[in-house]
């Protein structure tokens, strides 16, 4: 992932946008683009600062206050698909996740779930 930009260059922009030069020109003097210069020179106004703001998005699992609850639907039935746990888990406890998040939330627990889909028996070996 990009570093965000310095400190230093944020203000130089911000504060030549804030001093009457236009954002255009200001962009192109310091090498960045147009919407980046706009947007630090309105944080600065509206904030005081142009520091950057924390990278990346929420990584915590929704899942983590309902341990229980999931491991709980596992015990009592072993055999439920990931999208079977989605519906119970939505049905009973009004909890809606995605089965990629259940999904990330089992494999960060180790727990995993082998399912096959129902095939046709192979004509060369015996199923």
């Amino acid at each position: 992932m990009p570093a965000p930009y310095s400190r230093d260059l944020r203000e130089r922009v911000a504060e030549a946008v804030g001093s009457g030069a236009s954002a255009r020109a200001a962009a192109g003097r310091f090498g960045v683009s147009i919407s980046t210069a706009i947007r630090w020179a309105q944080r600065l106004r509206a904030e005081g600062h142009v520091k950057a703001r924390r990278m990346g998005g929420d990584r915590r699992s929704r899942l983590l206050e309902h341990r229980e609850v999931v491991l709980g639907l596992l015990a009592k039935e072993p055999d439920l698909t990931l999208q079977e746990i989605c519906d119970r888990l939505a049905a009973r406890h009004g909890l809606t996740v995605g089965v990629t998040t259940l999904w990330r939330y089992l494999a960060g627990h180790k727990i995993t779930l082998k399912k096959r889909v129902c095939t046709p028996p192979s004509k060369t070996a015996p199923t």
